[in-house]
């Protein structure tokens, strides 16, 4: 890999998922022609309301799902050519996953030990069982669960909703990963202990030298977190860049529609959240041209036919919006 590699980069992805039965057999576009990069040592925000197809992107690149079309590299090989067990098990322990339900990862059943150490054998085979056991207390140590043997002898039911989550990020650092993928991990946490784990993800970042792909619905916490924004609406990127620049100049009304409802007195909003047409993301068979038309009160003619693609209008910031790229002026509409 070299300098100029991201870390892990898609091309085209796309995920298509079938729905309905006999003669009413329908797609779905989950994701569709996406292309991102996650760069060494950072943290990338992807955001959009629910249905925008986060979640399905994190599952991509965990390979929980298989790609419709296009593909994932990591350090600049296709994740394609995985084809050994032991192949897609060394990818996992690069590339965890954390979700948004902590029970998903961690089996109520047993104490909490059971779950990291299992993660540690199943993904680092060649630890004895004293070392299994130092490393669950390392890791518990360094996402803030301490005194660790006493939190490792608990069962889930005896923690806190953030103990839990924290509990996910030590089964990922167990691994020794180079990327994180975390979905929604602060979304079922009250809002006085959000920052915690926000604080957590920015010192994995910058003590552990892991990169995380940090999956939001909340463009307040993407901007407190975030090095780069990906913003996504129906399926498709439609803006991306670092992360002040495209919330201090947002280029496609879907991102202003999103900032317009966080208070911020460093952005200079151009639209209200009254110019929302409230009408649904359309991803189930979508006709060609732009899937925020249907909401966009800047939509044009060409928006109806035209299929916006991401072009650059400023270093590093992508756009897909036709008004956008023609150079008109968002806060002229």
């Amino acid at each position: 890999m070299t300098d100029a590699t991201p870390l892990l980069h898609t091309e085209g992805l796309t995920k298509h998922f079938r729905i309905g039965g006999g003669l009413r057999r329908e797609t779905l576009h989950a994701v569709d022609d996406v292309s991102l990069e996650i760069g060494d040592r950072a943290i990338v925000a992807l955001a959009g309301e629910s249905g925008s197809g986060k979640s399905t992107i994190a599952r991509l690149l965990a390979r929980i799902y298989r790609p419709t079309a296009g593909e994932i590299y990591f350090q600049g090989t296709p994740l394609s050519k995985l084809r050994s067990r032991s192949d897609v098990l060394r990818y996992r322990s690069d590339v965890p996953m954390v979700f948004q339900d902590p029970f998903g990862s961690i089996n109520p059943v047993f104490r909490v030990s059971h779950a990291v150490q299992r993660s540690i054998k199943l993904h680092r085979p060649e630890l004895s069982a004293a070392e299994r056991a130092r490393e669950a207390r390392r890791v518990f140590d360094i996402v803030g669960l301490s005194p660790a043997a006493e939190v490792l002898n608990r069962y889930p039911h005896e923690l806190s909703g953030g103990q839990r989550q924290r509990v996910g990020f030590a089964q990922a650092l167990a691994m020794h990963p180079r990327l994180i993928l975390a979905d929604e991990p602060v979304s079922m946490l009250d809002v006085s202990i959000r920052i915690g784990l926000l604080n957590l993800m920015q010192q994995l970042r910058d003590e552990q030298g892991v990169s995380i792909l940090y999956i939001t619905h909340d463009i307040a916490s993407a901007r407190y977190v975030a090095d780069r924004l990906i913003v996504m609406y129906a399926g498709q990127v439609a803006e991306q860049g670092p992360v002040e620049d495209v919330l201090a100049a947002p280029r496609h009304p879907y991102t202003q529609l999103l900032l317009s409802a966080v208070p911020d007195p460093k952005a200079e909003l151009t639209l209200s959240s009254g110019t929302d047409r409230g009408e649904p993301p359309r991803v189930i068979d979508p006709t060609p041209g732009c899937r925020f038309r249907f909401r966009c009160p800047l939509a044009v003619t060409d928006c109806q036919s035209q299929t916006p693609k991401l072009l650059q209008l400023s270093p590093g910031h992508d756009v897909a919006c036709l008004v956008a790229q023609s150079g008109a002026e968002m806060k002229a509409f």
